[in-house]
């Protein structure tokens, strides 16, 4: 009898912990919201086992992955797209595993980063590091781990205080993240600059550019700080050689079994695109790159509807223009005959 009171208590006294932690950081604005994980990555790739007909993959960094609207592609393509950009990594790892893992000879689409493309091909380095992981988790995963995360899904979309994300962000509230942000200034120094939240995705990897930063210059000047501490700092010389040699060998082994590859260098803007355009001058690593693989290749700078569109944080499209980019290159994908034409009457 005692045991049962206990546990009746314990149940009431830990709904109420729950539902207080939740009410106060719903009062301070937080909202719940679905990570962008290792998880989510899997079951795309995992897509791409079955072999789907007029499948579309898209791999890359950032950039493909939040200028690409999936539901607008799919409504005017008729086409299946498979979102496999990974945040802040080079789109080798991926486009190694395609080729090596899979026998998929359709259309992939490679968002090109020149600063994450061309950075390096060691597998410790961030850029490297980020996409190997995932493939790591895709080919390892247990059961265990798919149901865990089949059963995250409904915490993190109704809980502020949940995450399950690969990386934190300074915004977050969950315990880690809050306990992370105590710093003790004379052992610690000065807290770094912090890095908000700014991603808005789904189960299917379709991302968006959240409305609080295109319409808070506040926040998205929070986000520019971090990217400028970026920027700033030193970095080892990109490896143009090697990164080259890499995607030029698995490009022509994907493309001579008849695959359809297509290269998008998608827009930027401010500091971003100041320190791109000196570190990786179009001539000296795009323009070398086109002329090397057997790919269809499309940059903003040559398209008049690509120039000043809106970067709320110089690097990723807002989500209104997301979708302007994304209606205006599947026009000139089709005018060009360069994605699959597939009629819905059959």
């Amino acid at each position: 009898m005692q045991l049962r009171q206990s546990f009746i208590i314990a149940a009431i006294l830990g709904v109420t912990a729950i539902t207080s932690w939740e009410i106060y950081w719903r009062c301070q604005g937080v909202e719940p919201y679905l990570d962008d994980n290792k998880d989510l990555w899997a079951n795309q790739r995992q897509r791409l086992q079955k072999k789907p007909k007029n499948t579309i993959v898209f791999i890359g960094s950032s950039r493909i992955l939040y200028d690409i609207q999936l539901d607008l592609w799919r409504d005017l393509t008729h086409t299946e797209p498979i979102m496999l950009a990974v945040q802040g990594s080079s789109p080798i790892p991926i486009f190694e595993d395609i080729v090596k893992n899979t026998d998929f000879a359709g259309t992939l689409v490679v968002g090109v980063t020149p600063a994450l493309l061309f950075s390096t091909t060691f597998p410790k380095a961030p850029p490297m590091r980020r996409a190997i992981a995932k493939v790591d988790y895709f080919k390892n995963r247990t059961y265990a781990q798919r149901i865990n995360h089949i059963l995250s899904v409904p915490l993190q979309t109704n809980l502020a205080f949940i995450r399950d994300g690969d990386e934190a962000w300074d915004s977050d509230v969950d315990l880690g993240t809050l306990l992370s942000r105590i710093h003790i200034s004379e052992r610690a120094g000065p807290p770094p600059v912090p890095f908000n939240n700014f991603e808005e995705i789904g189960l299917d990897r379709h991302m968006k550019m959240p409305e609080y930063v295109t319409n808070d210059t506040s926040y998205a000047n929070t986000i520019k700080a971090v990217w400028k501490d970026i920027l700033s700092a030193d970095r080892p010389p990109p490896d143009k050689t090697a990164t080259m040699a890499a995607f030029e060998k698995l490009a022509n082994t994907f493309t001579k079994r008849g695959g359809n590859l297509i290269l998008v260098r998608c827009p930027s803007s401010g500091l971003f695109k100041e320190v791109e355009a000196k570190g990786f001058p179009r001539h000296e690593f795009w323009d070398v790159l086109v002329n090397k693989v057997n790919a269809q290749s499309y940059h903003y700078e040559d398209y008049p509807q690509f120039q000043n569109l809106f970067l709320p944080e110089w690097s990723h499209l807002s989500a209104e223009d997301a979708r302007f980019f994304t209606r205006e290159l599947i026009g000139i994908l089709k005018a060009e005959k360069a994605i699959p034409q597939i009629n819905i009457d059959k």
